[in-house]
């Protein structure tokens, strides 16, 4: 992206609380912020799709005490580039291990939820040596968010139909940007599983008030085209997520948050069902590395709105860590 197309997007963007940095991985600048002392041991969060990193701000004010928090943009997110035709899980890994390794520079704790969780497996299972130290999968849809798991359901199966209205809508880099038209569509084109959701997804703070009618804030900043990848199952091109968990290699805590099964259709509102989860739990025992794992009843992105439970979550596995 050069600096005019960066520029194109300047009036998407709204100040916060921690000053935000540009690195330069290669392909892609990756903003990020960095609070807390740089003796403190590194913790790195990842968030979901969709999601800033922003998304924590008010975690990462209850976490800098005990840590040094990182918190990055993914690649087609926030401030950080947009690459078109650019969107998997093997890609957006490589981005975080070339952050830990280029900006972080030391073992670190690394933190995902949603998609970001599955990412942070990647890094786990592929990253180079000593990068990491402990990881922590917050409600990641591990095998539910590929389109053909070999336990329970899979994308189109769960959220998948949300991500399919976003890119057809949206436009890859907002192309399209029928936010009006994809809000009056919702209720046709998702089925009805997904109906409770609407606000959830493409509404700004109660999800009781169903969709905003203007683009909310943390879409804004977001690339369609990340949904797209999960809609026709591109962002699993090459990383089968059953083969990336049975190489973690590293200590794992796996939450898993507020989750429905259809009992007509089997369809999930969730991240991962009860067999999902006791299947993503059984790959990452195989490897011999200490596995949590610890049931929460929490929304799917819980680090936002009940950001002291999740540092409190997360801190005590952390200080347990050998």
């Amino acid at each position: 992206m050069g600096m005019s197309e960066a520029a194109d997007r300047a009036d998407s963007f709204v100040p916060h609380r921690f000053t935000e940095q540009l690195v330069d991985l290669g392909e892609i600048r990756m903003n990020y912020i960095a609070e807390g002392d740089p003796s403190a041991p590194a913790l790195l969060l990842i968030p979901a799709q969709g999601e800033s990193w922003w998304g924590y701000e008010e975690a990462i004010g209850l976490l800098c005490s005990e840590f040094q928090v990182f918190a990055v943009d993914l690649r087609g997110q926030g401030r950080s580039t947009w690459t078109p035709g650019r969107y998997n899980l093997n890609i957006w890994g490589a981005d975080v291990e070339r952050f830990i390794d280029l900006v972080i520079q030391r073992p670190t704790i690394v933190a995902g939820n949603s998609s970001g969780g599955v990412i942070t497996a990647w890094v786990a299972a592929y990253g180079k040596p000593g990068l990491v130290r402990g990881v922590i999968l917050e409600d990641p849809p591990l095998l539910s968010s590929q389109a053909a798991p070999p336990y329970g359901p899979g994308m189109m199966q769960t959220l998948g139909p949300i991500f399919a209205l976003w890119a057809k809508w949206l436009g890859p880099q907002w192309s399209i940007g029928d936010w009006a038209g994809m809000v009056k569509a919702a209720p046709h084109e998702l089925p009805a599983f997904l109906h409770p959701g609407i606000g959830f997804m493409m509404g700004e703070g109660n999800p009781e008030a169903g969709a905003s009618p203007t683009p909310v804030q943390h879409l804004k900043e977001y690339d369609p085209e990340w949904a797209q990848s999960w809609a026709d199952d591109t962002a699993n091109a090459g990383c089968d997520h059953a083969t990336m968990l049975a190489q973690v290699k590293a200590p794992v805590l796996l939450t898993h948050h507020f989750h429905m099964t259809d009992p007509d259709t089997g369809q999930l509102m969730g991240a991962m069902t009860d067999i999902q989860a006791a299947q993503a739990r059984r790959l990452l025992e195989s490897t011999g590395q200490p596995v949590t794992f610890t049931p929460l009843d929490a929304p799917h992105t819980m680090h936002e709105p009940m950001a002291q439970q999740y540092a409190d979550t997360i801190t005590e596995w952390i200080k347990a860590l050998a």
